[in-house]
């Protein structure tokens, strides 16, 4: 019998791998917490498919996202950046990734990790769902609006709402697979 996804998934190998592996799977490594942040905001106004087949091509041109590596970028590295076709070449996304990496750094200083700012908004538990189709998902929630506009006044940049809620969705901070899928249980 074939396993029950969520439809948003559907039959693309590396949709489906994601979905199954990645997607909803609580994350409190500071390091993939970041890689989430940058991929996000690069698939602002794009489909996530977009990004994650150009993701390999992002951890290539950013340093295997190596946050204290991309808060130091140079102007030549940030016209290098422009000029990778493997990318999203947007100017202010990359200029916001910097940015990004930098106030990374400084919530981690302040909290003592990245993981506790973030998790701290949720006690940090993942928030469970019970979503019984795709249509029921919201695309912003009352924390995700609290948590982009904290993010914003500490210096984030690309971190609206949706963003956020997305990037919840990715690191496990909310479980919004359908009720029905196999991986609703499992994370």
């Amino acid at each position: 019998m074939a396993k029950i996804r969520c439809s948003w998934c559907g039959n693309d190998p590396l949709y489906v791998t994601y979905h199954d592996e990645e997607w909803g799977v609580p994350v409190y490594d500071d390091d993939k917490l970041f890689e989430f942040l940058i991929l996000e905001t690069f698939q602002a106004g794009l489909s996530w498919i977009t990004v994650l087949r150009k993701r390999e091509n992002f951890r290539k041109a950013f340093d295997n996202f190596d946050y204290k590596k991309i808060a130091n970028y140079t102007d030549k590295k940030f016209e290098d950046l422009l000029q990778d076709e493997g990318i999203i070449r947007n100017k202010l996304k990359i200029k916001a990734t910097i940015t990004n990496a930098q106030a990374f750094m400084k919530v981690q200083e302040e909290f003592g990790s990245f993981s506790d700012y973030i998790w701290g908004f949720t006690n940090g538990k993942p928030i469970k769902n019970s979503l019984n189709s795709l249509k029921d998902a919201q695309a912003t929630t009352e924390l995700s609006d609290k948590i982009s506009k904290d993010l914003k006044k500490r210096g984030f940049k690309f971190v609206g709402s949706t963003v956020v809620y997305a990037h919840m969705q990715a690191t496990g901070m909310v479980n919004d697979h359908i009720v029905d899928c196999f991986r609703y249980n499992e994370v």
